[in-house]
């Protein structure tokens, strides 16, 4: 019987997604910039010599809010519309049984911040601020590059998303530098799973603001923003 080996945080990823709602299915479909902080344990420059010779990485880390003990075989992925049961094994979805998570990200900068040590600078995470990281590996084309391959239910609905409406006086109150990235969390459709109801107010969070929208059909039209 192979030991037991504990596996420990080495670094945590801090950005605007401070609630579940409004964060990316999958990394990769918002420029959303993280930092990613590693502990004082493994904040030593020696471990990312030749990190920055890379343009995208790996990042293994945990759902830290949906760590559960009881094995769910089959989940409903959304977009599936909620009704459909399909294998745990056969989605990414958050219920599993060791609550592991893969990202693919770009590396944007390595930099030096006061107190933090270096730090990633990296966009298109799909991780909550905050969320625990367990290891860091460097995306390699020549073996992590498949163009050819058949991605089941995934396929049939990649070509999803809203067509965002935003009054011009509201996009007005994001900072300009964010508001690509708050245009493309409303194409990717911030509702919580399995809603659709045509006449609720729903409503994200992101960085300082609090984002309130309406979807009807394809369209999503944001009726609000509030600055916290």
């Amino acid at each position: 019987m192979a030991n037991e080996v504990e596996i420990k945080p080495i670094a945590y990823i801090y950005n605007d997604f401070s609630t579940k709602f409004g964060i990316p299915r999958q990394s990769g479909l918002c420029d959303v910039f993280s930092e990613i902080v590693f502990e004082k344990e493994f904040r030593c420059d020696e471990a990312l010599r030749g990190i920055d010779e890379y343009s995208h990485l790996w990042l293994i880390w945990q759902f830290s809010e949906s760590v559960t003990h009881e094995f769910r075989p089959t989940v409903r992925p959304p977009r599936l519309g909620g009704n459909k049961r399909v294998g745990v094994f056969a989605t990414r979805s958050p219920f599993r049984p060791n609550s592991l998570g893969l990202s693919c990200v770009k590396l944007e900068e390595v930099k030096k911040i006061p107190g933090k040590g270096s730090v990633l600078i990296v966009s298109g995470a799909d991780l909550k601020n905050g969320t625990p990281i367990f290891d860091i590996k460097p995306y390699l084309t020549l073996s992590d590059c498949h163009p050819e391959a058949v991605c089941g239910f995934s396929d049939a609905v990649k070509e999803y998303e809203l067509t965002p409406d935003v009054p011009d006086e509201l996009l007005e109150k994001i900072a300009p530098e964010k508001r690509k990235a708050v245009i493309a969390i409303l194409k990717n459709d911030p509702r919580p799973s399995y809603h659709s109801d045509d006449e609720r107010e729903y409503g994200f969070e992101f960085g300082e603001y609090e984002i309130k929208f309406r979807v009807k059909g394809n369209n999503i039209t944001v009726t609000d923003i509030i600055c916290k």
